[in-house]
């Protein structure tokens, strides 16, 4: 049965679109790589028409994120939860579970970590290594149980994951709030109290003494968490039998399900990792960064996550060089006025990965009438 669409016209030519039988594999990274350039192109264009100076703004978001090494290292720390939060989403879309629920699952993998030290779990005596094993554990713990709720319902009752997560997201942040507000504010203020000092995550900067270059580095340890993270999510999903459960679920659910394969337990346990993923990255923020609870912690890192792993097409090492690139999106918002330009870029660029995705399902062709 023949698919194809042909759009006519009173030129000697047609155009064609016809379902591709098999995708290249090269034709991903290009039409990915091609719709980010398209989408920035589109944004040179938009700036010029409110009059702005598009090559001035470009080069300004460029020296600011990527100037030096004092400005990649900010990158960095903006990339960090993007990456575990990137690699949550990806779990869960190759498996076909739309997770849009990622920040949430940030906020409650914080508050679990902040709470391990609030309460007096872990005192200022506690030794570093063990407290931020601890908080690690807690926030990876908290982000599986909130993503375990709409694992659950998508499983055992079929409600749709898509709408569950979202509305998710506004409850944990009330959460939050609820607790930064009233449980454990400092002196009023929507914060926690400074976490001691066997609570941060060490910066690289801590080890200037033996290494001179990390001198006023903000990175810090969260993105070898990170790396570690990727590394073990790659092997998971290419080289274990559970990962090719997952990979054959997504591709093909009634073959799975003719295999034998536990979709049931599956769809619960990638909603409860990907949301442990998420979790693991409000743990570093709080750690790592802002070293306090506070209802401001990301600047949309969950959503962002969504565009990161549609833009690696699920690869986690590409993840981290697309949480690199809106990493320093985020950092350079900072320095440009008005500064919903970086966000007006990301959204473009989610636009065109979505638009540019007809060309990996279609093959577009030209053919002469006459």
């Amino acid at each position: 049965m023949n698919d194809a669409i042909v759009y006519r016209s009173r030129m000697p030519f047609a155009i064609k679109i016809e379902p591709r039988m098999s995708v290249p594999r090269w034709l991903g990274p290009v039409v990915n790589i091609a719709a980010v350039v398209v989408a920035l192109l589109l944004g040179m264009v938009i700036l010029a028409v409110v009059g702005g100076d598009p090559f001035a703004t470009y080069a300004h978001i460029a020296q600011s994120a990527f100037g030096d090494r004092y400005v990649f290292s900010d990158t960095l720390v903006k990339a960090t939860p993007l990456i575990l939060v990137g690699l949550g989403c990806s779990l869960a879309f190759r498996m076909k579970l739309w997770n849009i629920g990622a920040e949430g699952q940030l906020y409650i993998g914080a508050l679990c970590a902040s709470a391990c030290v609030l309460t007096g779990f872990i005192t200022p005596a506690t030794p570093q290594v063990l407290a931020l094993a601890l908080m690690m554990a807690a926030g990876m713990l908290g982000g599986a149980l909130w993503g375990l709720v709409p694992g659950f319902l998508k499983a055992r009752l079929g409600l749709n994951e898509i709408i569950i997560t979202l509305m998710m997201n506004y409850i944990a942040l009330a959460l939050v709030n609820f607790f930064v507000f009233a449980v454990w504010s400092e002196g009023g203020f929507a914060q926690s109290k400074t976490f001691p000092r066997n609570a941060w995550l060490p910066r690289a900067s801590e080890y200037a003494a033996t290494f001179d270059f990390l001198s006023g580095l903000t990175t810090h340890w969260g993105i070898v968490i990170a790396l570690v993270a990727v590394v073990i999510m790659w092997y998971v999903i290419s080289r274990s039998r559970w990962g090719y459960e997952i990979r054959l679920t997504g591709d093909n659910p009634r073959a799975a399900n003719y295999a034998g394969m536990p979709i049931v337990r599956n769809t619960i346990l990638v909603m409860m990792v990907s949301g442990a993923l998420a979790g693991l990255a409000g743990m570093s923020e709080i750690s790592g960064v802002v070293h306090r609870l506070q209802g401001t912690i990301s600047p949309g890192y969950g959503f962002t996550g969504i565009i990161i792993a549609w833009l690696s097409k699920l690869n986690p090492f590409a993840v981290v060089l697309s949480s690199i690139l809106f990493g320093g999106l985020i950092l350079a918002g900072r320095e440009i006025q008005p500064s919903g330009i970086p966000r007006l870029i990301q959204g473009m660029i989610l636009f065109m990965l979505i638009a540019s995705d007809v060309l990996l399902r279609y093959r577009v062709r030209i053919v002469r009438t006459r």
